[in-house]
């Protein structure tokens, strides 16, 4: 008699597999708040740091202070790369918000919340779209871009109402544009930094990028 020195069939390797679980572990909750208010104190820095840039851009067209919207995107991206599950996006953008709604801003406690749940949620679109499998780069730039929309869209009706059609489109490009790179690329290059530091080896993505090295 002579041991089958035969490969396994697909189906044998795939039951091999470890299935991928959606659900919250309690470390995951963890981490996610530990990034909401880490996130909530940048935007809180932001809130001042902004208003330079800001007098800037806005007598050069208007609109284009978009650009400075980035910054307080990229917590919904960040946790949604790192934590892997759905609402990831949401929950961290929103907590982010609410931490820097409760320490105070000029945009006042509701609306500030209601900005992050939105645009966590633009974020979290993305990611279902591609039934949390995809955490590539093009993926998170297009996250970074989907919660630009989705805020953008929001402050246009709320602290834009009435404006013009150049307005419109110079605002909503830039704020994808800021979105794009700044929450979306700069989230994913933050995400493979920490991975690469073997602090999110409990994770998916943190073993994942770990692997490559």
């Amino acid at each position: 008699m002579y041991a089958s020195t035969s490969a396994p069939t697909s189906q044998q390797t795939e039951e091999q597999r470890p299935r991928r679980s959606l659900r919250w572990r309690v470390v995951d909750i963890v981490v996610a708040s530990v990034i909401g208010v880490a996130a909530g104190l940048i935007f809180l820095l932001w809130n001042i740091g902004y208003l330079g840039p800001k007098t800037l851009l806005e007598p050069l067209t208007p609109g284009l202070q978009g650009l400075l919207d980035g910054p307080w995107l990229f917590a919904g991206v960040l946790g949604a790369l790192i934590i892997r599950k759905p609402g990831a996006a949401i929950y961290t953008e929103t907590l982010a918000a609410v931490v820097s709604a409760l320490v105070g801003n000029t945009w006042g406690g509701f609306l500030t919340i209601e900005a992050g749940l939105v645009q966590g949620l633009g974020a979290e679109l993305i990611f279902l779209l591609f039934f949390y499998r995809r955490w590539s780069l093009p993926v998170a730039i297009l996250a970074g871009a989907g919660a630009a929309l989705a805020g953008g869209i929001n402050n246009l009706i709320l602290w834009f109402a009435g404006a013009d059609a150049l307005f419109i489109t110079v605002y909503l490009i830039s704020t994808m544009l800021s979105g794009a790179v700044i929450a979306g690329a700069g989230s994913w290059l933050l995400a493979r930094g920490l991975a690469a530091t073997g602090a999110l080896d409990r994770f998916a993505s943190g073993r994942e990028a770990r692997a490559r090295v």
